[in-house]
């Protein structure tokens, strides 16, 4: 079982931290009445104890990430590759906030090339709070920058001493510093003390980055639901829409009409389940099922939320320079 580098090898490599805010940055203020982005990368290289890689730091933003925009994932995303492309640099550490972490780390993970270690990493906990969690889950996400047995992992998530792919882990709870989890997976690894361990590696497939297309469309399935949701998408040019359907990628039978002239237009639709874990798919044959919405050419979310779906499409559409391109690099990763 693998596990740490030796305290020497460690020390001889150098490890970015960038910080963008978060819960993870955050402390009680007085005048706002709670926790606001207060802490930067002074604060957290002042408390990191020795022995460690040579850090090196960067203040991004220091926003709270239900506040993030598209430019601030731009922002990461560019500043992220271009410290993969540094030679001195062995291995990067994010911090963040947990609203949309997962979002960020995917978005990484799918577009940032190269086999160096990139780990995103916050809190549950405000560091004026009981309990904070925040120095612990930075150091183990430093000492997973730096081992070499995280090489080739592309992005992961390193809270509470786990380790999770980025393509399958999700916020599961809004308070536990346990939230983060991977339904159907488990983490790929464990920090434990000061040693990495990585059970399992998960392919990884990058896309060709040329940015984020802005207009898609995000909606989620309810019994009953009319597709006026889908309607009003159409009505405002969005470039794409994913669905989080029902069960294993179903919806009801009178959303047809609404998909159908998507598809006629040339929209890619995707579906998603809004079940936490398991495949987008079906054996029945009734309208609305998969074999259904298969027929129609929409692309199917295997194995991501709908937020990560989301991601991703945004990221083919910006790459693709026809509408044939589309399904072909959405489903590159699945093949």
């Amino acid at each position: 079982m693998p596990v740490a580098n030796s305290q020497q090898q460690i020390a001889d490599r150098r490890v970015a931290i960038l910080t963008t805010g978060g819960t993870i940055a955050m402390q009680y203020d007085a005048e706002a009445d709670g926790a606001v982005p207060t802490l930067g990368a002074a604060d957290f290289m002042a408390v990191l104890p020795p022995g460690l890689p040579e850090l090196q730091t960067e203040e991004l933003v220091n926003l709270p990430s239900s506040h993030f925009r598209l430019d601030t994932l731009w922002t990461i995303r560019e500043r992220v590759a271009g410290l993969t492309a540094e030679p001195g640099v062995d291995g990067i550490v994010i911090t963040h906030g947990t609203d949309t972490l997962e979002e960020t780390a995917y978005l990484l993970d799918l577009t940032v090339p190269g086999e160096k270690p990139i780990a995103l990493t916050g809190a549950m906990r405000a560091a004026s709070d009981v309990g904070y969690d925040g120095y612990a889950n930075l150091l183990a996400a430093v000492r997973v920058a730096a081992a070499s047995q995280a090489r080739g992992l592309g992005a992961v998530v390193v809270l509470n001493g786990e380790i999770h792919a980025a393509r399958h882990v999700t916020k599961m709870h809004t308070l536990s510093p346990a939230t983060f989890q991977s339904p159907g997976w488990g983490p790929v690894g464990r920090v434990e003390g000061d040693a990495v361990i990585i059970e399992r590696r998960p392919e990884r497939y990058v896309l060709p980055w040329r940015g984020l297309e802005p207009n898609v469309s995000l909606l989620k399935l309810a019994v009953g639901m009319d597709a006026g949701l889908l309607e009003d998408a159409l009505a405002r040019g969005a470039r794409g829409v994913v669905i989080e359907a029902l069960g294993g990628g179903r919806v009801p039978p009178w959303w047809l009409p609404a998909i159908e002239r998507a598809r006629a237009q040339g929209l890619p639709v995707v579906i998603a389940s809004r079940c936490p874990s398991g495949r987008v798919w079906d054996a029945y044959g009734y309208p609305g099922a998969y074999r259904t919405l298969a027929d129609l050419g929409c692309l199917f979310a295997e194995g991501l939320n709908g937020q990560k779906a989301r991601i991703k499409l945004m990221v083919v559409l910006a790459a693709a320079q026809t509408t044939g391109e589309v399904a072909e690099l959405w489903n590159e990763q699945d093949q």
